[in-house]
């Protein structure tokens, strides 16, 4: 059940209010029992909404959810944006981690719900009238004291967009489009750092199956003060994402300290995007026994095997093939393993790699088609896997009086020469190379 509060005070937040009217099936009836400005008066009810109004701006409401009559999972601030960012549709979590400059209390937030924020941001792009952009806003000013899970969802960036029948409408339908939406899910981190709208922690929603809670732009953490000393505001920030994960934006060293010390851990971008998708315990375990990702650990086709096993990739022939076609040995070894080694920054597999069945084998196969490319022939028998190829051979090309330059160039082409009036043929001048890979 999501309560949505609409601001009489905030004047994009009655268009929208309107606009949500207008998009479904309301049901009113009177609440006599709590005044009009505090959410009493007409009430508005559908399956899966309730819809009340407040004389307040949103900011110094308390805790709005209190005046609700249903047992509301989610709370859903309609409200304007402002700031000079043109024509924006824009949704963020309520706190501050320095002082309470706009409402709420210092050091506190207010429950997240990530995983409404990232279903209703999806529906702002889906909602969007062509003029808008879409994004998140860092976590800035409150309520911090609401008892369920809330966010804003808002309208900006000034009276033109506040005024705008098309905006106000996208963001009702966007509100509208989350119905029975959970406020959580499994993979939840806090962001720290960046810019007030977060374009890294956007990526994230926006790339990743990653969701988001408070994020802490440069401008939050400056006034929230030194880490150390703030590991009691940083541990709420995490307690109201319902998160134990933190993404830093930028160098800072005794930030990720203090989280680290709270018991938090710090991960990369790369850490991110690596493991959408891959359940969170295989991550730990594979990062165990394989290697980090941040070490260069990434993830195979295979990662859903029931059971695996780490071995040593077959680097010599591995090297070979990737010498040859590097897109197609990666494929094969992506394709064929759970999880693998790589290095420069992910683009080539060595080491290690975990493989389930006939992973190992397949991979082995895989590798010796790459290799036929350039070889003649290519066998497999008895732990090893040998090439052969004819190759120009420049001390037989002498001993035919071939001369050094544009003749040798031929020959080793495929071509054949003359010298002295006799033809010289590539096969003339030509010896079989032969190389062993362990497997």
């Amino acid at each position: 059940m999501i309560g949505i509060v609409v601001s009489r005070a905030d004047s994009a937040s009655v268009h929208i209010g309107e606009r949500l009217l207008e998009l479904a099936d309301w049901d009113e009836r009177t609440d006599g029992d709590r005044p009009d400005a505090d959410g009493g008066g007409t009430v508005f009810a559908r399956d899966g909404f309730e819809l009340r109004e407040f004389d307040a701006l949103h900011i110094d409401l308390d805790d709005p959810a209190a005046a609700f009559d249903a047992d509301l999972d989610l709370l859903v601030f309609v409200s304007r944006h402002a700031g000079e960012t043109g024509a924006l549709l824009t949704a963020h979590f309520t706190g501050n981690f320095g002082p309470a400059d706009y409402g709420g209390e210092p050091g506190r937030f207010a429950r997240a719900c990530p995983n409404a924020q990232r279903a209703v941001v999806e529906a702002l792009r889906d909602r969007a009238p062509d003029d808008y952009e879409v994004g998140i806003e860092a976590t800035h000013h409150g309520p911090t004291e609401p008892t369920v899970p809330s966010m804003f969802v808002e309208l900006g960036s000034d009276e033109e967009q506040w005024d705008d029948p098309e905006g106000a409408r996208a963001v009702a339908a966007a509100v509208l489009d989350i119905e029975g939406v959970s406020p959580d899910a499994d993979r939840q981190l806090v962001g720290f750092g960046g810019g007030h709208y977060a374009p890294r922690f956007e990526r994230v929603l926006r790339d990743t199956d990653w969701r988001v809670g408070h994020v802490a732009a440069d401008w939050q953490l400056k006034a929230m003060g030194a880490p150390e000393e703030n590991r009691d505001v940083l541990r709420r920030a995490f307690e109201a994402s319902a998160a134990d994960l933190a993404l830093v934006d930028g160098d800072r060293g005794d930030l990720a300290a203090a989280l680290e010390a709270e018991g938090f851990r710090v991960v990369s971008e790369t850490w991110v995007r690596e493991t959408a998708g891959v359940p969170l315990d295989r991550v730990a375990a594979l990062e165990a026994e394989v290697t980090t990702v941040d070490e260069g650990l990434r993830f195979g086709a295979r990662i859903d095997a029931d059971d695996y096993e780490v071995v040593s990739l077959p680097d010599g022939l591995l090297g070979e093939a990737q010498g040859i076609d590097l897109d197609a040995a990666l494929s094969a070894v992506r394709e064929t393993t759970v999880a693998f080694h790589t290095t420069e920054g992910g683009t080539r597999a060595v080491g290690r790699a975990a493989v389930a069945g006939d992973g190992y084998d397949e991979l082995v196969s895989r590798l010796c088609d790459v290799l036929r490319e350039k070889y003649d022939t290519v066998v497999r028998d008895n732990g090893a896997v040998t090439a052969t190829t004819r190759a120009f051979d420049p001390d037989a090309a002498r001993e035919f009086g071939v001369p050094e330059g544009p003749a040798f160039g031929k020959l080793s082409a495929g071509q054949s020469v003359e010298v002295d009036g006799e033809t010289v043929a590539p096969e003339d001048v030509s010896k079989e190379r032969l190389i062993e890979f362990a497997v």
